[in-house]
């Protein structure tokens, strides 16, 4: 795109004397108008003068760099970017969810509280839990309301040295995060060459802490997209020694419709409405990570957030969930499965699959399958995005060197990911052939690659700064 507005700040574009406003003359002239001086600037703001259509061509070529699921494939892998249905919006949007107060009282809100113990009546039937809180705004949020649930259970009983939760060595980096800013001590539990939970590793770690242990926290499918099928042997070992069970939502897509977490023996578990239920999250935000407990866990809840997390984000669950209806919910996680071991098999010749085998919604590659050429994962992700895909997660888990994460989610169509197939293969091919075209990617956005430590290291975040960089 040759349009000069596209690449420029806002203040690259700014002209002395251009205006796009114009304001009615002051008819309050008389000396009691003035602002104190100790309100006043010292110095006029650094603003950019622009007409109104440059300002309005400028933002809109801005928002066209933004990528999202409404653009085009988003095989982030752990983060479920799935599509958010249209309707789900307009539900959300609703000017009487809309317009609410979180200090109305509360006969004004019956009809929120009625759509809130709705949608905790689905996840309970979702998830095989008795009771939910809606406290929580996000996954890591859910993360140590759970934790502080199962704290509270163990301090009640006075047993308050129970102070250590497993955590398999797979796990989110959320999971020992948040065990840890609950005040809990880390153990970490090994997998095994097939990349499932090590039961004798667990046995050894049960024998040493068992009257110590927590809680062990699990994710199911695991980070490597593979079905922990040792749940009922685990819960079993964790239960037996006073411990309860943690279930990490992160990845409960492939779950809707398959199995329950609180039929495997999960006492405790967090949602991610905002991945399982379609609300688009990219760029921080917005989440919603209730809280599910097996019955008699409920009176442990903490009170995180004096109100229910964020509103809009469970309104679109709830539509999600009544518009696909109890049938479909069920065909969520087969075709979200099929998606991503269609994927995998297309591909393992050209990219390293460490772990072969039927995956569930997610699968990891190391890197490409020929290492002589020296490309990298980045530099995989790098060039995707000349192809126009967002890059799926890179170097995460940390089990491999070169992990390429992806996830198709259970609504993209054959279309697509094949045409996402054969893009990962041309550019295996040209990693072959021609290596240094995909070290410098990319090459066909606004950007070019950076450097990213020095980006984290020194970054400019003012215009000030960077005309003072040029000085």
């Amino acid at each position: 795109m040759n349009n000069k507005l596209y690449g420029n700040l806002i203040f690259e574009l700014s002209h002395e004397g251009r205006r796009g406003y114009s304001l009615p003359q002051n008819k309050y002239e008389h000396k009691s108008s003035e602002l104190p001086a100790t309100l006043r600037r010292q110095e006029k703001a650094q603003l950019p003068e622009c007409d109104e259509m440059t300002v309005v061509r400028h933002y809109t070529n801005l928002s066209l760099n933004n990528f999202g699921v409404d653009n085009g494939f988003y095989p982030l892998g752990s983060c479920t970017m799935k599509y958010n249905p249209k309707i789900n919006e307009e539900m959300a949007a609703l000017p009487a969810f809309q317009n609410l107060h979180p200090l109305q009282p509360d006969h004004t809100v019956e009809g929120a509280r009625t759509a809130i113990a709705a949608l905790e009546h689905y996840l309970c039937r979702l998830t095989g839990l008795a009771h939910f809180t809606f406290k929580p705004y996000a996954g890591a949020h859910g993360e140590l309301t759970g934790l502080m649930v199962i704290d509270n259970y163990h301090r009640s009983r006075g047993d308050e040295k129970r102070r250590k939760v497993i955590v398999p060595d797979s796990a989110h980096g959320t999971n020992p995060a948040s065990a840890a800013v609950c005040g809990l001590e880390i153990i970490e539990v090994k997998s095994t060459a097939n990349g499932l939970v090590d039961l004798e590793d667990l046995e050894r770690l049960v024998s040493e802490e068992g009257t110590n242990i927590a809680a062990m926290m699990m994710t199911n499918p695991n980070t490597l997209g593979l079905f922990e099928c040792q749940i009922p042997e685990i819960a079993k070992l964790i239960h037996d020694c006073g411990g309860l069970m943690y279930y990490d939502g992160a990845n409960l897509n492939p779950m809707l419709g398959v199995c329950r977490p609180g039929d495997m023996g999960f006492d405790v578990m967090h949602i991610n409405l905002h991945k399982t239920f379609s609300t688009p999250h990219g760029g921080g935000g917005p989440g919603s990570g209730p809280v599910g407990v097996r019955e008699g866990l409920q009176e442990f809840f903490p009170v995180v957030s004096p109100y229910h997390g964020n509103f809009a984000v469970m309104m679109r669950a709830l539509a999600y969930i009544v518009t696909l209806g109890g049938n479909h919910v069920k065909e969520v996680g087969p075709l979200a499965t099929l998606n991503a071991n269609y994927i995998k098999e297309s591909l393992k010749d050209v990219y390293e699959l460490p772990i072969d085998g039927l995956c569930c919604h997610e699968f990891v590659f190391d890197g490409l399958k020929d290492k002589s050429t020296g490309v990298t994962t980045m530099d995989v992700a790098k060039r995707l995005l000349d192809y126009g895909y967002h890059a799926p997660t890179i170097y995460f888990p940390l089990l491999f060197h070169e992990s390429l994460m992806i996830e198709p989610t259970e609504n993209e169509s054959r279309d697509t990911i094949d045409g996402f197939i054969a893009v990962m293969r041309k550019i295996a091919e040209e990693a072959k052939n021609d290596p240094d075209l995909v070290k410098s990617a990319p090459h066909n956005t606004p950007i070019g690659r950076v450097d990213d430590v020095l980006a984290a290291k020194h970054p400019i975040v003012t215009y000030r700064q960077l005309l003072n960089d040029a000085d």
